[in-house]
């Protein structure tokens, strides 16, 4: 059986890298090593002087140096977007040099990116890439996801479709509101959210659910832990059952749209853990629920959300019972198994009559 590696998106992790060699500069003895190393620093100057006046030619011509960007330009208030429109926001955390670091999530958010501009056309300048690779005013910063969850519905209206994904950690915290079912917040974690804290819930909610006119719709898609009903929306989809489920807030407190739809696709229910794993990718770290819906969507056409969730859940039982001892053992290999997706919506719908479409 081929060995995978599988990672929870909320474990302490840590990673060994195996410095590599390096060359070294042999200077030849004997009566020519005085001018091989005459020229040897001559070539050094040359090189320095070089390299500067690079340096300073993209530097003054403002452009950037950051070839592997993700955002084609910065999509501000000035862009001449017209209506019906697409929208995205998609946000990768990998927290870099810290022991909970993530390796896939940069993977899922260019894989996604893909996904959205060969598959439903989305252009490549309404699409906000929030991850580390990005220069500082798209770091995955809580300031600048609080930010761009704002430019993401701003302006909005009827025919508009929105996408928010966010792939890296997720946690949960006592709710003190009496506005969660199960007594807990759901929480997303910033790169900085140690330092700034985290994004709950309730304020995603407030943010890019409220806002939402009629007409317009808005998918979530959420490969972290916890993220069951991060997005707080008042039906949850039990596909057992083939039912909604009431999830408004026990407080009454708001937690619907003013007239649009929003539906999100989360990695897990609320005390589930989401994974990174290569298991379906070979080498390369992805997040599973990210990589199994971009490729039920690909490999099927016009696929319903019903049809959606049934083909990655027939996925994620064939690669849980793959191992001997997790049909016998389960509880050995807890921490491998890979969780089913969890669907919420702001309104129900029959889920294999409507269309996935972002």
């Amino acid at each position: 059986m081929e060995k995978t590696a599988t990672r929870k998106r909320c474990n302490t992790q840590h990673s060994v890298t195996k410095p590599q060699s390096k060359c070294k500069c042999i200077v030849p003895t004997g009566g020519q090593s005085g001018d091989n190393q005459e020229r040897h620093h001559r070539f050094t100057q040359f090189v320095k002087i070089f390299a500067e006046r690079f340096k300073n030619k993209f530097s003054s011509s403002g452009e950037s140096t950051n070839v592997s960007s993700m955002n084609v330009k910065p999509s501000g208030t000035g862009s001449a977007e017209t209506h019906p429109r697409k929208r995205a926001l998609l946000c990768g955390v990998t927290y870099k040099n810290k022991k909970y670091k993530l390796k896939g999530t940069v993977n899922d958010v260019k894989s996604m990116r893909n996904f959205l501009i060969d598959k439903y056309d989305y252009p490549e300048e309404c699409i906000r890439v929030l991850t580390e690779e990005e220069e500082e005013n798209f770091s995955p910063t809580k300031k600048n996801i609080q930010e761009s969850l704002k430019w993401l519905v701003e302006g909005s209206e009827s025919g508009d479709s929105l996408v928010f994904y966010f792939s890296g950690h997720g946690l949960r915290q006592p709710d003190f509101n009496d506005d969660e079912r199960d007594g807990f917040d759901e929480t997303i974690c910033p790169v900085d959210f140690m330092q700034e804290g985290m994004i709950l819930d309730n304020e995603i909610n407030s943010t890019i659910v409220w806002p939402l006119k009629e007409g317009v719709t808005l998918h979530a898609i959420v490969d972290a832990c916890h993220s069951g009903t991060i997005l707080d929306l008042e039906h949850v989809y039990n596909r057992e059952r083939n039912e909604w489920e009431d999830n408004s807030a026990p407080s009454k407190a708001r937690k619907s749209t003013s007239g649009g739809i929003a539906i999100c696709l989360s990695a897990c229910e609320d005390d589930k853990m989401a994974a990174d794993t290569t298991a379906f990718t070979g080498k390369a770290m992805a997040g599973a629920m990210t990589y199994l819906m971009i490729e039920t969507v690909r490999n099927n056409a016009e696929v319903t959300y019903g049809l959606l969730l049934d083909k990655m859940h027939e996925m994620v039982e064939q690669f849980n019972n793959k191992s001997c001892l997790g049909k016998f053992l389960p509880g050995v290999l807890y921490h491998r198994k890979i969780q089913n997706a969890l669907l919420s919506s702001s309104e129900t719908f029959d889920v294999y009559e409507k269309k996935f479409l972002l």
